[in-house]
């Protein structure tokens, strides 16, 4: 007999799962659900993706949904695009959004503002999405954060993901969405396990676009980050509890559209605000936070000045150890809490 804590536990059960094999499921899943999704990039089909993230698509679904091309970033995406337009929903794959600088006109020109001078006939679903931000020694060419640029542009949705939960939750909602949608997946946190509920495994389960989480509640200062800074922000709330600070850590998740009330909300307790990310400073998601702060009614709130964590403005070193020196470490969190908090 089914008990209602054997339900309860069955509903709550987790399991772990690597954020690689949760963009997987998700692909696989929509591409199933609807037969208008299909999946186009360098490698995807047949080497099973760069990072074989779309490992065994190819062999369950064929050519018809997984479509492998040429090393032609303005070339494939210009076909993505058009094929949105038309009807079909794209999942655009780069290598990394670095190649991507090849079809910004595609992304931001023939995508982004489409709706809008068109005054609505034009529009497609599309979804943009690849590794972004430093890796591992791959470089200056192979190392940017792209959070900033896109989330700049109107037209486009930007998302973050940080864990699985993330990775599956978004992607789903970007492939159902209208309209579209870039999302800054981090290489680093590919091959990175983190358990999941029955509930994120529904081939339903979707995260609502704009909407951040609170990933560690607290008092004392808020830490807002996005992608992989988001474990860095926690590892730095861990050691900040052995110093007598409570930290809120909030993952934002989505660049565009901000959560900001989940941030003025978070500034209004704790009276600090902390940004991380491992984008450059000037202009970045950090600077855009800030400024809004400045404007809302979260000004009134704050007890120190806005502290931005962000990469060191260069361009990423190739060399590992000084790589280390360019990314935020927790520490740097740690240091910018203290001193919002004022203390030493």
């Amino acid at each position: 007999m089914l008990t209602t804590r054997k339900l309860s536990t069955l509903l709550y059960r987790r399991i772990s799962m690597t954020v690689r094999d949760g963009i997987n499921s998700a692909m696989d899943e929509e591409i199933q659900r609807d037969p208008d999704v299909y999946l186009i990039g360098e490698e995807v089909a047949r080497y099973n993706g760069a990072y074989k993230v779309s490992k065994g698509l190819w062999d369950k679904h064929g050519d018809a949904r997984i479509w492998d091309t040429p090393i032609t970033e303005a070339g494939f995406t210009g076909l993505a695009v058009g094929s949105a337009l038309g009807g079909l929903k794209p999942i655009c794959e780069f290598m990394t959004w670095n190649f991507a600088l090849q079809a910004i006109d595609h992304i931001v020109n023939s995508s982004a503002k489409m709706r809008y001078m068109s005054g609505g006939r034009l529009h497609g679903s599309i979804v943009f999405r690849g590794i972004n931000g430093p890796a591992a020694a791959v470089a200056a060419q192979h190392s940017q954060c792209f959070a900033a640029w896109y989330g700049s542009v109107p037209g486009l949705i930007v998302l973050s993901p940080y864990d699985t939960e993330d990775a599956r939750g978004l992607l789903k909602a970007a492939v159902r969405d209208p309209n579209p949608v870039v999302v800054l997946e981090n290489e680093l946190m590919y091959g990175q396990s983190f358990d999941v509920s029955e509930k994120v495994l529904d081939k339903d389960f979707t995260i609502p676009i704009g909407q951040a989480k609170i990933m560690k509640e607290g008092k004392d200062v808020t830490v807002v980050a996005h992608s992989r800074m988001v474990g860095v922000s926690l590892k730095a709330a861990e050691e900040l509890e052995k110093q007598g600070i409570s930290a809120e850590v909030i993952n934002l998740r989505t660049i565009r559209p901000l959560d900001v009330e989940s941030i003025v909300k978070s500034v209004k307790k704790t009276n600090r605000l902390v940004t991380v990310e491992d984008g450059w400073p000037q202009f970045g998601v950090g600077a855009e936070i800030s400024a809004l702060m400045m404007e809302t009614e979260a000004f009134d709130y704050l007890d120190a000045p806005v502290e931005r964590i962000t990469s060191a403005d260069v361009p990423a070193p190739y060399s590992l150890e000084l790589e280390k020196l360019f990314t935020p470490v927790p520490q740097n969190v740690v240091n910018a809490c203290m001193r919002v908090c004022n203390k030493k």
